[in-house]
């Protein structure tokens, strides 16, 4: 088929009489492309402060206008795939056909958030003394103030203690009218990505106590691990070797009594280094280590969208930092009153990643040589779509 806005001369023209494939139907209403997208509002929305107030437009205000509208616009989308995505895991059973939308939607959420880090490249062609020509008429506003974007933050499960508070105020004090407020207030309560990412994981096969009980043969594999190279050790007679060797069964050791240790792991979570529930972290680890098997396959590529998203956001934010740099330099206050650049910086550490734990995944990883294989009945378990009725 071809293009739906071109089919049909007339359209192109504003004329009437047929639809927007070019397919005439009296049922269905005159539409053009102007109309469709409502253009005349959309491009009437570009209106540069300097030629409002100033004496003359500046040139590139235009472009940094333009910019951060469609950053907007594909918030809206992120927004809207959010959304879609949230409420297909609230769902206590996950079938095989929403398990490919979820891993479709978030795929989109990622593919829009590179192009977002991309687009940052075009503000940069923009020259500091250039933005300083129309940054005096924007006042008190900043990209602070951006409501779609801390509800993206608060329904992907952003938590306010994690935040840097702006100028010493709660991000929330920045916005002045009720419905914004409103609208990050709700983000606030509904149940994040987050949240019900980690009811998924907790409800992952295999996990059961009295089934597979995949967390008791884990931890005996890497107690075997852990003792394998203890052995080596005493074995081993070059001391450099030998000392290496020391320094590594100590550092397992202590990695993984922090992830056994419930308590321990409580603690993590506690002061914001761990997001999940321990058995949040078991599910998500089991999938990780059996990602061959069929039933697991698109747990783990949710799982890795969901990583490719915070590093995503993290990248978008870092450049926003270099950039603010390159403009501004790194004493000179943001337009909202911020620290600027600083207030930035500080945005990149892990405290604003929602999913650390899946990004540091990678350090309780076993050699395939250890991974507890999996009994007759698990393995049938894995391989179909529906949960056997086989005991254990």
């Amino acid at each position: 088929m071809a293009c739906p806005f071109f089919t049909d001369e007339r359209l192109k023209d504003g004329q009437n009489g047929g639809t927007l494939d070019g397919e005439g139907n009296e049922d269905t209403p005159c539409m053009s492309y102007r109309n469709y997208l409502q253009l005349d509002q959309l491009l009437d929305c570009v209106k540069p402060t300097s030629e409002m107030f100033g004496k003359e437009l500046v040139h590139d205000e235009h472009l940094f206008i333009i910019t951060h509208q469609a950053y907007e616009l594909w918030f809206k989308q992120i927004i809207f795939e959010l959304d879609s995505v949230r409420k297909l895991f609230s769902s206590e059973a996950i079938d095989e056909n929403r398990m490919l939308r979820i891993t479709s939607r978030l795929n989109r959420i990622v593919v829009i958030l590179k192009l977002l880090v991309d687009q940052i490249v075009i503000l940069e062609t923009m020259a500091p003394l250039d933005f300083m020509e129309f940054r005096r008429y924007l006042s008190s506003a900043s990209g602070f103030q951006s409501v779609q974007f801390r509800v993206i933050e608060n329904k992907l499960g952003v938590k306010n203690e994690h935040r840097v508070n702006f100028s010493k105020e709660k991000y929330i004090t920045v916005f002045p009218d009720k419905k914004s407020i409103d609208m990050i207030l709700q983000s606030e309560e509904e149940p994040s990505l987050c949240c019900l990412v980690q009811k998924w994981l907790e409800r992952t096969p295999g996990l059961e106590k009295d089934g597979f009980n995949f967390w008791k043969k884990f931890e005996d594999s890497v107690q075997a691990q852990i003792e394998t190279l203890k052995t080596q050790i005493e074995l081993e007679t070059n001391e450099r070797i030998k000392e290496e060797l020391k320094t590594e069964h100590s550092q397992k050791k202590e990695t993984f009594e922090g992830l056994f240790d419930i308590e321990r792991h409580n603690a993590f979570v506690a002061r914001g280094e761990r997001r999940f529930s321990h058995r949040a972290l078991q599910g998500a680890l089991m999938v990780s280590l059996y990602r061959e098997e069929p039933r697991f396959n698109q747990p783990f590529h949710i799982l890795t969208q969901l990583t490719d998203i915070d590093a995503c956001i993290t990248k978008w934010r870092y450049n926003h930092v270099l950039m603010v740099q390159r403009m501004i330099g790194s004493h000179k206050l943001g337009t909202g009153g911020s620290s600027g650049y600083w207030y930035l910086r500080s945005t990149l550490s892990d405290r604003y990643k929602v999913f650390v734990d899946l990004c540091n995944l990678s350090q309780f990883l076993i050699p395939a040589c250890y991974i507890p294989p999996l009994t007759p009945q698990m393995k049938y378990r894995l391989s179909i779509k529906e949960e056997s009725k086989r005991s254990e």
